[in-house]
């Protein structure tokens, strides 16, 4: 199992972490092991969801860039079609250049309406668009001279450079699926299973929403191994990857007392953090983290945890308490294909 971190990118005014903070704090998950760093993205504060909201991910991936060594750099998640295609095309080859060819693509399709009315993009338009945007992403990555004939995107002979390191492209994760919060995000079945086809179609691997339940993310995934037999793909070439907000108690702590961290980003309430996230002592985050990873038949290639702050000591806390446990409850089991 390898791991990695969504990092605690949140946009707090004059409180909002220092560079040279971020930088340590990465420098210290590269010593501890970590594979992986992550930014989420959100243009706006988004209630009820979210109380506050992001630093710029593309802005703040380059900084940490230059100062880290070799964790490997990418977004969980970036809202795909609110961009450019032919410009973050270049934006992000640019970034894997500079990166050593070690950067994650992780994209999603955006939920927040106020967000793509601010940037003109028709928000009944998004999952169309997102798709077209990864085929011209790929082809603009991975050739010259590239035609493109969509019906929301239409290119003749381009070409962009740089090229990322990365061939054909970087590694490309996609975000969604049921989640408990639907009321929130507008989400029906009608609205899911599309983005479970264009997963089970384009995706390198699946990142299901942090608040899912293993029952959730079980019927999702089955549901992705379907719709990919559909379109003639092995559902074994897609990975999984699980993610959640963490905070790890120590001896004596009790759960209120990370109220005003989760408070600080978070717009639900504390119940909601105590059912769907991982808080808690070591023990009982391992087994929440088991649960979802067996609910997936073990087909898990990464676990990704998302702290709530800088804080050095919640790293130590899950790099030497949680990790050996979750490692520890998943000896003997083996990836298994869907069949």
């Amino acid at each position: 199992m390898k791991y990695g971190l969504r990092l605690p990118s949140f946009a707090l005014g004059e409180k909002t972490a220092k560079l040279s903070e971020m930088g340590a704090y990465a420098r210290r998950a590269e010593e501890l092991g970590f594979e992986s760093a992550f930014s989420i993205d959100h243009l706006l504060i988004t209630p009820p969801a979210y109380s506050g909201t992001w630093l710029e991910p593309l802005t703040f991936l380059a900084a940490l860039a230059g100062v880290t060594q070799k964790i490997k750099l990418g977004t969980l998640i970036l809202a795909l079609p609110l961009r450019n295609p032919v410009l973050l095309a270049k934006e992000w080859a640019t970034l894997d250049l500079l990166r050593g060819g070690r950067t994650i693509f992780g994209v999603g399709v955006g939920w927040h309406e106020g967000e793509f009315g601010l940037m003109n993009v028709p928000y009944k338009e998004r999952g169309a668009r997102m798709t077209e945007m990864l085929e011209i992403l790929r082809a603009l990555w991975s050739a010259d001279d590239v035609t493109y004939k969509g019906k929301h995107y239409k290119y003749e002979k381009l070409t962009i450079e740089p090229k990322p390191l990365q061939r054909p492209s970087p590694p490309i994760w996609m975000g969604g699926g049921t989640q408990p919060s639907e009321k929130f995000y507008g989400q029906t079945v009608k609205t899911v299973e599309p983005v479970l086809r264009r997963i089970a179609r384009l995706a390198d691997a699946w990142v299901p929403h942090a608040s899912a339940t293993p029952e959730m993310a079980r019927n999702d995934w089955a549901r992705i191994g379907e719709l990919a037999r559909e379109a003639g793909r092995d559902p074994a070439l897609i990975d999984n990857v699980y993610t959640n907000y963490i905070w790890v108690l120590g001896p004596g702590e009790k759960p209120e007392s990370a109220a005003s961290y989760f408070a600080s980003f978070s717009g639900m309430d504390f119940d909601y953090w105590m059912t769907y996230y991982l808080l808690g002592d070591a023990d009982r985050i391992a087994g929440r983290a088991y649960e979802r990873i067996a609910a997936l038949d073990y087909c898990v290639s990464q676990i990704i945890f998302n702290p709530v702050n800088w804080s050095l000591d919640q790293l130590e806390r899950i790099a030497n308490d949680v990790i050996p446990r979750i490692d520890e409850r998943l000896k003997g089991k083996t990836r298994e294909a869907i069949h």
